[in-house]
């Protein structure tokens, strides 16, 4: 069956081979020159030349093989968050039977899609501190069949992280490309798939659409994202459906570190909406003056 996709904006879905009944997929750990905002760029790593890496498109009960190349200059690995997955599978070495892949070696990963349809997420779990924060992350979407046969349905992926530029004064956002610091860090730019307003790619909608957005956390803060001019139904925490009976109604939904929620609303208000976190200088681009950071628009087209 041919599954409507998921769209997380900016960033690609990874592509796969198929044979034998494995879907094969291949992940490359290196550095990334990541822009946050325009002409200000930070030495991020991230996978495919990406940050977030490609969302990883599954269906239910598939049979995967994912290589993860590593071309960073130190070990790394890869955890599959929330996945239920073998234990030497499951990226935490030492403290599982799980390898660490070396530079300039890979590894890969097997397993069986065990889990409900939903959000799940893909992460370092080697010296998190810096890898995580380094921007090594993307996420899972295992398919719904259900989906495929709704009518007038958007679905996006937004992934939350933070940044702590380093030796950049308060409010100087000055073009340059920066290093970031993992000491003690104090975060000062917030993105929405890898960019800060106003560089954030807004979420398209028709009005009478049923939209849903999803949001993956796994850095440091915690984001409450807040949806103006609707509201919306959770549909899902952490992978796993929501009964209908035992959903509720909201505006804003905190996403906590670790955390994956899905929302539903419907398009129902024309216009162009804001959705943002609702920490005050998570919307701002290292403090400076104006809107920016971990915010963007919900557009009626």
């Amino acid at each position: 069956m041919e599954f409507k996709v998921v769209i997380t904006p900016g960033i690609n879905n990874l592509e796969f081979d198929y044979s034998n009944g494995i879907k094969y997929f291949t992940l490359v750990a290196e550095e990334v020159k990541l822009e946050l905002i325009k002409g200000l760029y930070v030495k991020a790593w991230g996978y495919n030349e990406s940050v977030p890496g490609p969302t990883i498109i599954v269906d239910p009960g598939d049979n995967v093989c994912i290589r993860v190349i590593n071309k960073l200059p130190q070990r790394t690995s890869v955890h599959w968050h929330g996945l239920e997955v073998p234990n030497n599978m499951d990226g935490v070495p030492p403290i599982e039977d799980s390898p660490y892949i070396e530079p300039n070696e890979y590894f890969d990963y097997k397993f069986k899609i065990n889990n409900p349809p939903g959000t799940y997420m893909y992460h370092s779990h080697v010296d998190v501190m810096v890898q995580d924060n380094a921007g090594l992350l993307g996420g899972i979407i295992v398919n719904d069949p259900k989906d495929n046969k709704r009518k007038h349905y958007k679905d996006y992926l937004i992934l939350l992280q933070e940044w702590a530029v380093d030796k950049l004064p308060w409010a100087d956002i000055n073009p340059g490309v920066y290093d970031l610091t993992f000491k003690m860090p104090e975060f000062n730019f917030f993105t929405m798939n890898g960019k800060c307003y106003p560089e954030t790619k807004p979420i398209p909608v028709e009005y009478g659409d049923t939209v849903r957005v999803r949001f993956g956390n796994i850095q440091m803060h915690h984001h409450p994202i807040h949806l103006h001019g609707h509201q919306f139904k959770v549909v899902g925490a952490d992978g796993f459906p929501i009964r209908r009976k035992t959903q509720i109604y909201k505006n804003t939904i905190l996403v906590a570190s670790g955390e994956t929620w899905d929302i539903e609303f419907i398009a129902k208000n024309p216009g162009i909406w804001p959705m943002h976190c609702h920490m005050p200088h998570h919307v701002t681009n290292n403090g400076a003056p104006g809107v920016g950071g971990m915010f963007t628009t919900v557009n009626y087209v």
